[in-house]
């Protein structure tokens, strides 16, 4: 069995707490995530998961329950262990991409890796790979201003896998895309999760992309509701379709 990235036990968070206005987002979520899979967590808006996704992202604490990644005790950690955790065990995505607008492509790919106190060299050589992998290796040298949303994204993916995290998560990633751009970004997604085996938490409000992956958790007012796996969407067995259909 792959060893859990993720273990979460009885999550709650509260906002002013001890107010009159207290308010009460995650209702005591446990679920684990094992090294290697591809898991969509689903929600409607003001369903809590974004709230779930700054817990599982060391962006924030719970306010009760246990969070444990790839072993370490979050909520043990302080606030510079938590950004060293972030930095290298954690690949983020995001919707509004995040890049820095006014250095290139190749520089913001290296930004992780110079908070990680990796070589200059070595920075570059990695970067110019992860470029070469979604396919941006002849934008390396462009601002984000100069680039189109799914370039952007392509970056921004080049980017989380860095430091070559734990986990990718990514927050409603095609969210700012037209279709077919949203497409080729699911589509480095499948490539990070089979070719280079990497655990991927896309956080999103369509079932449509949800169904692509190969488990669904499903929140409603801070609570999950189901945790369905469809073994069909496996690397394994996507691939044996792809054969199938290529072999047509």
């Amino acid at each position: 069995m792959a060893k859990k990235i993720i273990e979460m036990s009885n999550i709650i968070k509260r906002y002013y707490i001890g107010m009159p206005n207290e308010l009460q987002i995650l209702n005591g979520i446990s679920i684990e995530i094992h090294e290697g899979e591809f898991v969509a967590i689903v929600g409607a808006s003001g369903s809590g998961k974004s709230t779930l996704m700054n817990i599982i992202g060391a962006l924030d604490k719970p306010t009760e329950g246990s969070y444990f990644l790839n072993g370490t005790d979050i909520n043990k950690l302080s606030d510079k262990e938590l950004s060293a955790i972030r930095n290298k065990e954690i690949g983020f995505v995001f919707q509004t991409f995040n890049l820095i607008p006014r250095t290139t492509a190749l520089k913001n790919v290296e930004l992780p890796m110079l908070y990680a106190g990796v070589s200059r060299r070595e920075r570059t050589r990695k970067a110019v790979k992860l470029l070469e992998m979604v396919d941006m290796q002849d934008r390396s040298t462009h601002k984000p201003n100069e680039l189109s949303g799914g370039q952007k994204q392509r970056v921004a993916i080049a980017r989380a896998m860095a430091n070559d995290p734990s986990i990718i998560l990514a927050d409603e990633p095609t969210g700012a895309l037209d279709s077919k751009t949203g497409r080729l970004v699911m589509d480095i997604f499948h490539k990070l999760h089979k070719q280079e085996g990497k655990t991927i938490v896309l956080i999103t409000h369509s079932p449509e992309l949800a169904e692509e992956t190969e488990r669904i958790i499903t929140i409603s007012d801070g609570s999950v509701i189901s945790d369905v796996a469809k073994p069909e969407n496996s690397a394994v067995n996507l691939a044996k379709k792809r054969e199938g259909v290529d072999g047509q």
